[in-house]
């Protein structure tokens, strides 16, 4: 381990303690020395300066999707650039470590829009366990980059126990035998250190392969099943993640009910996607809120919603973007995607238009898009003239309806038009209540997936440009010291982890980020390169960010990775810890 001092820093050590300027010594891999005095240090300590910069612990990313990934490029790096030293994999029921490599596969490509062609060799030729501790046995060789803990997938344990044809027929329910061995999986995944168990009720996430447009396994599940995993969750002190049906949104009262505690038991650690400012339903956020509030309160529950924190924007190759999947005439395009000629068909077809039309325009259905043709900007196309434009200004030069020129643009050059739209937290001057909420904890990025249709791998920073702005306008959102909180020690305490801590003793993971650099460059999207050649979306800017250490070794300095970054083991699998409540 690197013995490095860090000196004249502006310290925040995760609580919403006031920040202090000092020094920082790390030793062995641990914070040794935290001191307003200067330290004395050997001549072989690396020493960094610090004047003008902030000193925290490293961020953590609540909802990843990095379970692939990991596999093949366990450095994880466009996270760790970001100063992300732990993420969180296995969520909305998605994990790869029980079920056959096909069908972890087709539950996760199509859900999480990321390449088949690409994830599919990969498991292939990586994936020889079939439980919790091979699983976690794997990941110890693995020369991962940030911290890792993980969520065991109720999809996965479903389709690794009934079979996933039986899994995915709504008219068949798990003997008792099966669940009993859903719960043994569950409470093996636990003994492990597993964070909990991740559960889906949404009917946008479909299957890819075999089964295409079959809902996730777990949405098929039944309330005794759902109950039996949530009993063995609750008596461990672990935690439940969750994604309800987006549609009615009446599944987020279950989660709620859940977490809550009653006389014959404890309330349940619980979380939920996601929680947002919606254009398309500007009341949904103080009602789910509300709803949140009440049950913490009157229940006892201990119920936080995934709160992400910045704009929604998110991009989409013709009709290629999940999105479409909340009403029944998007279903249908998305359904038929893997034969064009039929779907194009359909897509000129004047009574499907009309449907269309009528699922476009209609005001009272609950939606997470506003599906407004007005606020969706061409980004590239074939037809450089459409560029900039919104198809509501496109259609008004064809003479048209919005819809219309939009099927025929998406007949025409299918993923080749490329269109952007905010879906959500839009205007920051809304962003007050927002980030202060207490019933929400901030997470949501979806790092590792939707590789071409959004990016959020540094959304702690741009939060913390959002707080910076406010504060130079005169309007702070809240204290500096809250926002660190809100994004390392918060997260690490309601999930369970020793992390997210700077003080003496604790693991030295730690980031420098520079207050100066926390600009509009970190909101700025570009695309990098992925896996096998495949690009993806990212938001950079690697002048915000002058140091990552995770377990006191230097992964990330001054816009450049170490050169041992990548090949030696950085990160540790974070054994979540279920029997202490902080």
């Amino acid at each position: 381990m690197d013995k490095i001092l860090i000196k004249n820093a502006l310290i925040f050590d995760g609580t919403e303690k006031p920040s202090k300027h000092g020094n920082v010594l790390l030793e062995k891999g641990l914070i040794s020395k935290i001191s307003k005095e200067p330290i004395l240090v050997a001549a072989d300590c690396k020493i960094i300066e610090a004047e003008g910069k902030w000193l925290m612990p490293g961020f953590i990313d609540n909802h990843t999707h990095y379970d692939g990934e990991v596999l093949v490029a366990p450095e994880l790096s466009e996270s760790v650039r970001h100063g992300v030293t732990t993420v969180m994999l296995g969520g909305c029921s998605l994990s790869f470590v029980c079920a056959d490599v096909e069908d972890c596969c087709d539950m996760f490509t199509r859900v999480e829009a990321f390449p088949r062609e690409i994830l599919f060799p990969i498991l292939q030729e990586k994936k020889n366990w079939s439980n919790p501790k091979e699983w976690k046995e794997h990941i110890a060789t693995l020369a991962i980059g940030p911290n890792l803990a993980s969520f065991i997938g109720h999809s996965d344990i479903r389709a690794a126990v009934m079979g996933i044809d039986r899994s995915l027929d709504e008219s068949i329910k798990p003997k008792q035998d099966e669940i009993e061995a859903m719960q043994n999986i569950l409470s093996d995944a636990l003994d492990e250190g597993f964070v909990g168990i991740s559960m889906q009720h949404n009917p946008w996430d479909k299957m890819d392969g075999r089964h295409w447009s079959k809902l996730l396994p777990a949405a098929y599940a039944k309330r005794k099943e759902r109950i039996a995993l949530t009993k063995i969750v609750r008596a461990r002190g672990a935690h439940l993640q969750g994604v309800p049906n987006l549609v009615n949104r009446v599944g987020a009262l279950w989660y709620m009910i859940q977490s809550s505690a009653f006389f014959w038991r404890k309330s349940l650690k619980t979380s939920m996607v996601a929680l947002m400012d919606l254009k398309g339903d500007k009341f949904i956020r103080p009602i789910v809120s509300g709803l949140s509030g009440f049950f913490n309160k009157v229940f006892r529950a201990d119920f936080r919603m995934q709160l992400f924190a910045v704009p929604f924007r998110v991009l989409a190759e013709g009709m290629e973007l999940v999105i479409f999947e909340e009403f029944p005439t998007g279903e249908l395009a998305r359904h038929l995607s893997r034969d064009t000629a039929k779907r194009n068909a359909t897509l000129n077809d004047p009574e499907y238009r009309k449907h269309f039309k009528k699922n476009i325009n209609s005001k009272l259905t609950p939606k997470v898009w506003q599906k407004d043709f007005g606020d969706a900007y061409v980004v590239n196309a074939p037809d450089a003239s459409l560029i900039g434009k919104s198809f509501l200004e496109i259609a008004k030069e064809r003479n048209q309806d919005p819809v219309d020129t939009f099927l025929d643009l998406v007949v025409e050059m299918d993923k080749e038009i490329l269109w952007e739209t905010t879906i959500g937290n839009h205007d920051p001057s809304r962003y007050k209540p927002h980030y202060n909420d207490p019933n929400g904890i901030i997470g949501f990025a979806d790092s590792g997936a939707h590789i071409n249709n959004m990016a959020f791998y540094n959304f702690p920073l741009r939060i913390l440009q959002y707080v910076k702005a406010s504060h130079e306008k005169g309007e702070p959102l809240m204290s500096y010291e809250k926002a660190v909180w809100r994004l390392t020690k918060e997260n690490a305490d309601f999930f369970n982890l020793d992390a997210g801590h700077l003080a003496k003793g604790k693991r030295a993971d730690v980031i420098i980020v520079n207050p100066d650099k926390l600009d509009e460059k970190v909101h700025q999207y570009h695309t990098a390169p992925f896996l096998e050649g495949c690009d993806r979306l990212v938001n950079r800017n690697d002048e915000a960010v002058d140091l990552v250490v995770i377990n006191g070794k230097v992964a990330w300095k001054n816009g450049g990775f170490s050169e041992a970054f990548g090949k030696e083991k950085f990160g540790n699998f974070l054994e979540a810890n279920h029997d202490v409540v902080d």
